[in-house]
């Protein structure tokens, strides 16, 4: 009797384990053939008459020196980096300044008349070296 009642136990058991096993599986849903294969929902649809709204990037404002050249250098300065360069730069001398606006246009391939850039040494120059700078 005691071993009909352990073999019946086991076997309880067994298909109890057997069975969370089998729940397990069934959780997800596999197939031979999709194995790998994540399952997404398919993205919403947009409507054309959605309206979406994007914020302007938030750009903190640079306060330049003025004086003659200021526009210049807003102009050619931001089409590849920000005006921003010019103040986070430490004073660099006015030979350094007109080495670094030489390297801009021949190395990196700036597209600025000789006209302009005379103006932007000329401003930074005269604002941004160690004796101009105002801190």
């Amino acid at each position: 009797m005691q071993n009909r009642a352990r073999a019946s136990l086991v076997a309880i058991f067994s298909l109890a384990i057997a069975a969370g096993v089998y729940a397990e599986l069934k959780k997800g849903d596999y197939a031979p053939a999709q194995l790998g294969v994540l399952r997404q929902p398919a993205p919403l649809g947009l409507s054309p008459d959605s309206n979406f709204q994007v914020s302007p990037y938030p750009v903190p404002a640079v306060d330049l020196a003025a004086g003659d050249g200021l526009q210049d250098v807003q102009i050619y300065c931001n089409i590849c980096h920000g005006t921003r360069y010019i103040t986070m730069q430490p004073t660099l001398p006015a030979a350094t300044w007109e080495a670094e606006v030489n390297k801009m246009i021949k190395t990196y391939g700036a597209a600025i008349p000789d006209e302009s850039t005379r103006k932007i040494i000329l401003y930074l120059q005269t604002h941004y070296t160690p004796d101009t700078r105002k801190q």
